[in-house]
């Protein structure tokens, strides 16, 4: 059966979070067809209960995973993980605490049909107000510079209640390289750059305590991570191949060569299977198997193509 909706949620150290927040969710999606829902929770690394607390909450489900990273790489690198393995036509990012009050799902899945992709939004008069005037002061500097810098009109880029079309969700996995929390910010910015319809969805949000960002000290590194997008190369390994493509084929071809994460890329005239940066050993196997070119993309070669995560 083809699923309609995969919802990834990131978890570092969040086992004494993850119930009451996988309990806030699980309402809201047995109004949805669960039957064609999946739930992935990946343990980025956690030194806690986290990921069998997740198979424990996640068990009755129809579709559910638990994906662990042996290290904590970030939140970004688990969702990149995540995103690879999801086999929904759409992607919703949540944090493990909910702190986003997960009954706007219903919204964020509305706006995605006519959006590549929909961001949650906190901010009430353009601004997102904390539970400090530290944090609120802080995180509105922020989101200017990154708004200057990326070229983005979103104004709140951090929200990790955000939904994308799978083809869209795969690509920003592949091209980006913050793995911690500045991915977000790096994400739109691609979206942008690939001119991809985004919408914003206003959401109410509990300021839930424990959270593990930390505002100056990270404030700062993610600033220094975005500084660089514009720089970046934004290249990766892909194989061209004779239009229309047939997307069984090319999956097909991607398992077999152990691929994860694929997109194919429509063009009028060639198609592009994009891969990861370190696909080019598999990238051979399905450029034999569907006739293509084994080669290197930027990511403004993908500009108007219709994305479909393999």
């Amino acid at each position: 059966m083809s699923l309609a909706l995969s919802v990834v949620i990131p978890a570092h150290n969040e086992a004494s979070r993850l119930h009451s927040g996988i309990n806030r969710l699980l309402p809201i999606l047995d109004g949805l067809d669960v039957s064609t829902t999946e739930v992935i929770v990946v343990d980025d690394g956690s030194s806690d209960t986290t990921g069998t607390t997740a198979a424990q909450l996640l068990a009755h489900l129809p579709h559910s995973l638990v994906v662990r990273n042996e290290v904590n790489r970030g939140k970004g690198a688990a969702l990149k993980v995540g995103i690879a393995v999801a086999q929904g036509r759409v992607v919703v990012t949540c944090d493990a605490d909910m702190s986003i009050d997960p009954r706007h799902l219903p919204e964020l899945l509305n706006k995605l049909s006519t959006s590549e992709v929909a961001v949650g939004s906190r901010a009430r008069g353009g601004v997102i107000k904390y539970d400090s005037a530290l944090r609120t002061t802080a995180g509105r500097a922020f989101n200017t510079l990154v708004r200057r810098w990326t070229g983005t009109s979103v104004r709140d880029t951090q929200c990790g209640f955000k939904g994308f079309h799978l083809g869209a969700a795969r690509l920003f996995a592949i091209f980006g390289h913050i793995d911690g929390f500045a991915f977000d910010a790096e994400w739109l910015y691609l979206a942008h750059r690939l001119q991809l319809p985004t919408a914003a969805v206003p959401v109410d949000w509990d300021d839930v305590a424990g959270s593990s960002v930390r505002v100056g000290r990270d404030s700062w590194r993610m600033l220094m991570d975005i500084r660089g997008v514009r720089q970046s190369p934004y290249r990766t390994v892909a194989v061209r191949i004779p239009h229309p493509a047939d997307i069984e084929k090319v999956a097909q071809a991607c398992r077999e060569a152990r691929l994860q994460g694929a997109v194919l890329a429509r063009g009028n005239d060639t198609d592009v299977v994009v891969l990861p940066r370190d696909g080019a050993p598999g990238g051979l196997g399905v450029a034999k198997v569907c006739g293509g070119v084994l080669g290197v993309i930027g990511i403004d070669e993908l500009v108007g193509r219709r994305l479909e995560g393999v």
